[in-house]
């Protein structure tokens, strides 16, 4: 996907405040028809006029796969982060007209595992949402356990345990009700696959136990979205498009390469499906890295970033665009 790939033209529908953080969003097409196809563990790209600034978001999609009218998503409010989850709380309402990508799916269930073990942490849980709607109409062996901060902040846990009962377990940390991760792992049939939605500690420390379980690779999956963080301004150079380009405090690289007019190719939007791997000619200073794609190594080489989070600070960075 690129800035220049088809977009669908969409009009919000519904705005839902779940909770004091989280508010659900429901787009459906301009021209009436039907939302392209997605499977559970999608997300889509929502572009924003924020003061002028264009940004493009990812969401996972949390609604029901076969239901083929519209869209829905759910955005928890971020007070100290670059202002996207602020524009969509603070400005989104019904009857206005946005833009959002086509769905793309980096966090897929494996149907060939005999149980999904699902486990999601805050609003981590909105890909499973649509997952579950989707295992259940299969009659797909899943269990998911859900940790929230409390069981005000919890709505969406509540409701799945209506529609799924005992196949739905949930932890409160403000009532020391925790997830045992480690006998979670311990305790499942051959041929369980495992999937994590959450807070960066969380997916790692859950990668951490598997392997030390003995989990085989494949049957570990996790998705997590970086928000590309706010720094010092900086100045960077595109070879091939011979700019010289100025990213802002609260901008990503990515998107001020967009506003610069180079059509720079990107997926997730959040350093983790590497479709926006660029290679780096020139680093006089620091690249800060913040994605979850490269390795170590080509991380201390300076030869690669993933502009979609990554920022930099020094005297020069050039880059091969």
């Amino acid at each position: 996907m690129s800035s220049g790939a088809p977009k669908i033209q969409a009009r919000v529908t519904e705005v839902t405040a779940v909770n004091e953080l989280i508010k659900t969003f429901r787009f459906v097409p301009r021209d009436g028809g039907p939302v392209p196809p997605f499977s559970g563990g999608s997300h889509i790209v929502v572009e924003m006029n924020d003061n002028g600034t264009r940004r493009l978001n990812p969401y996972s999609l949390m609604s029901d796969p076969s239901d083929t009218t519209g869209y829905a998503i759910s955005v928890r409010r971020d007070d100290c982060g670059r202002g996207g989850s602020l524009y969509m709380h603070n400005h989104v309402e019904p009857g206005m007209e946005m833009t959002i990508s086509y769905p793309v799916n980096l966090f897929p269930e494996d149907t060939r595992a005999r149980k999904h073990l699902l486990l999601a942490g805050g609003i981590g849980i909105t890909p499973f949402i649509a997952q579950m709607a989707q295992m259940d109409e299969r009659n797909a062996h899943f269990e998911l356990h859900y940790a929230v901060a409390s069981r005000k902040l919890g709505q969406f846990g509540d409701e799945l345990k209506r529609s799924y009962e005992n196949r739905v377990h949930l932890y409160y940390d403000d009532e020391n009700i925790r997830m045992d991760i480690p006998a979670l792992l311990r305790g499942q049939p051959l041929g369980t696959h495992v999937y994590v939605c959450g807070p960066k500690g969380m997916i790692a420390y859950v990668h951490d136990m598997a392997d030390k379980a003995g989990w085989p690779k494949g049957a570990v999956h996790s998705e997590e979205f970086l928000a590309p963080p706010v720094g010092e301004a900086f100045t960077v150079e595109l070879a091939k498009s011979e700019k010289t380009i100025r990213v802002g405090a609260t901008q990503s690289l990515l998107e001020a390469i967009e506003a610069a007019g180079v059509d720079a190719p990107y997926l997730c939007r959040g350093g983790a499906c590497g479709q926006c791997e660029c290679d780096v000619v020139v680093a006089d200073g620091d690249i800060e890295h913040n994605d979850h794609w490269l390795t170590p190594e080509q991380r201390a080489s300076q030869k690669k970033i993933m502009p979609c989070v990554s920022r930099f600070a020094g005297e020069r960075l050039v880059l091969d665009l």
